[in-house]
Formats: C-alpha cells, structure tokens, sequence
C-alpha cells in the first residue's frame, strides 16, 4: 500500500482506489483507470485466489490485471499476471502501469 501511494503522489498523480462487488468480492487496489491489484503473502497462488479479480474483469472497466505475491517467477492465470513482488515494484516506478 505504502509503494503505491507514494508511486501516485510523486510519479503518476492517478488515483487509487478498490473494488467491492455487491456479493462481498472486493480488489485491492485499482491504479487510475487501467489497473486491478490484488495483494497475496503467499508463495503458490491458485485460481482460488483469484476469484475476486476474475469477478471484477467480468465488468470489464480495466485493462489489466495482476496479483502480487511472493511467488518466485511471474506467471499468468486465467489471463491474470501473477508477479513477483520485486518484479512488480521495479514495473510500477519505470512506469510501466499506464
């Protein structure tokens, strides 16, 4: 959370903000308009884990989709970018989330 504020007060001047559906699914964070972030302290993720930004993509308001996490190599799910964090951080301050 502390890597994202700071990232939109000094780099990108977007707005943060989070997804709650009606049935309890809710998103992390959602960079500007483009971005949905989910958040995960854990080495393996599952389609499980996923289940919340899977909802919010049926909506279809973002173009991209990620899950951080601790996992060791970056990945994809169901069309969702599972990323390291280090890798994730390194993307966000070269801009490439835009």
């Amino acid at each position: 959370m502390h890597e994202l504020i700071s990232y939109s007060d000094y780099a990108s001047q977007e707005p943060l903000s989070y997804w709650r559906s009606t049935t309890g699914f809710e998103v992390d964070f959602i960079i500007g308009d483009h971005t949905a972030v989910e958040v995960k302290a854990k080495e393996n993720i599952s389609a499980h884990d996923l289940k919340s930004l899977r909802a919010f993509a049926e909506e279809k308001q973002v173009k991209r989709y990620l899950c951080i996490s601790l996992e060791p190599r970056a990945r994809k799910i169901d069309g969702i970018s599972v990323l390291p964090i280090t890798e994730f951080l390194e993307a966000l301050w070269n801009k490439e989330y835009r």
